[in-house]
């Protein structure tokens, strides 16, 4: 009785440890997470800044506002498309080397790439109205944190999810590849819309799964492991928010 005992006294002080670790191991991601989005909305509403001017140039977009030469290189000539894809780029980079980085130089890497993304979607300040933008990120922040929520408390296994929703990620980012040449509003509509479905989904999605291996790799101690997966678990909420935040802008916000 009394070796019963000392077991489950054992087992109870585990579960303990390894859900102050798992409250530890979230509040990582979140916090990483964040880190990352002020990045990429200074980096985004720091270069539309520097990127239009109200002295005259040969590139109007509005009522006595003209690009500068930063403008033009980024909106208006080819390395508009390297600009576009390079977050892409980043992060199948990103994620076939971070076997090879520490913790800390894939945290780095992971907030130049929220840098990056910065300067990709920079345009945005300049299509769209700054009380527009405001609104629909605090929008995106209450669905994000609602989902991120539900996923983390369900009993529910929802992890079969997972090979429908990155299907139907494929399915989008080929389409919008098609809409780059048709320029199609109707189009760009049932994108956004069937994106905002989708992102909603893998943010409840990858929280639970956030969740679940951590607790699998907690057990046997595998800390350098833990650390890398704070980081890449953030880049995963980072890009579900990023992403519905892009397509809830593009079906509600207003434009300049």
């Amino acid at each position: 009785m009394a070796e019963f005992d000392t077991i489950r006294t054992t087992a109870g002080a585990q579960a303990a440890q390894i859900d102050a670790g798992l409250r530890a191991h979230m509040n990582k991601v979140y916090g990483t997470m964040s880190v990352g989005m002020l990045l990429t909305f200074a980096a985004a509403w720091a270069i539309s800044g520097l990127a239009v001017t109200t002295e005259p140039t040969a590139y109007q977009i509005g009522a006595n506002e003209y690009l500068t030469g930063l403008g033009v290189a980024l909106y208006a000539s080819p390395l508009k498309w390297l600009v576009m894809f390079a977050p892409l780029i980043f992060v199948f980079g990103f994620s076939a080397m971070i076997n090879r980085m520490s913790a800390a130089t894939a945290q780095t890497v992971f907030y130049a790439f929220a840098a990056v993304m910065g300067i990709s979607i920079s345009s945005i300040f300049l299509v769209f109205t700054g009380y527009s933008i405001a609104q629909i990120f605090l929008i995106t922040s209450i669905a994000f944190a609602g989902l991120s929520l539900w996923g983390y408390t369900t009993q529910k296994d929802i992890s079969g999810w997972g090979s429908f929703l990155i299907m139907g990620v494929i399915g989008l980012v080929v389409a919008m590849i098609v809409n780059l040449f048709l320029q199609s509003p109707a189009m760009v509509f049932a994108i956004s819309a069937i994106g905002v479905l989708i992102f909603a989904g893998l943010t409840a999605y990858d929280t639970q799964r956030i969740k679940t291996e951590y607790v699998a790799h907690a057990v046997h101690g595998d800390t350098e492991w833990l650390g890398k997966a704070a980081i890449m678990g953030a880049l995963s909420l980072y890009l579900n928010f990023i992403n519905m935040f892009m397509m809830l802008l593009q079906l509600f916000g207003n434009r300049e």
